[in-house]
């Protein structure tokens, strides 16, 4: 395992979601690679631009959706460049009561020096995740 390259995917997902939970347009996008894909079930999504992503998000987490959390980060392989986690998605409304948790692969990358998501692989439940 790549402990540096773990450090920095991590760092990634931490602030992915201090972006997403803070509805920063211009911080969630820093941290995706575009193209960013989505395996959910049989269905591969592929977001070409930040803003194609933020708009499917909102759609997908609802209207009542009021922040995420990570329940874990676990790292799977790791290399100098890539790092596979294993992570925990759960999602809460806007008072605070659990909306979904799932289980998810995300793969991050570090492409011209920039560590971010490149793509993940959901175990959602629902069509909307």
């Amino acid at each position: 395992m790549n402990e540096d390259a773990i450090a920095a995917a991590k760092d990634v997902m931490h602030r992915h979601v201090r972006a997403l939970n803070a509805r920063d347009a211009a911080a969630i996008a820093e941290t995706l690679h575009f193209p960013h894909f989505r395996l959910a079930g049989e269905t591969v999504k592929i977001w070409e631009t930040p803003d194609s992503y933020l708009n499917d998000f909102h759609a997908r987490a609802g209207d009542s959706w009021g922040h995420t959390e990570w329940g874990h980060l676990r790292s799977l392989q790791s290399e100098a460049g890539k790092v596979h986690l294993d992570v925990m998605v759960n999602r809460f409304d806007k008072s605070g009561q659990p909306l979904v948790s799932f289980r998810s692969l995300w793969v991050i990358t570090r492409i011209d020096g920039v560590w971010a998501a490149q793509m993940r692989s959901s175990f959602a439940q629902d069509a909307r995740q």
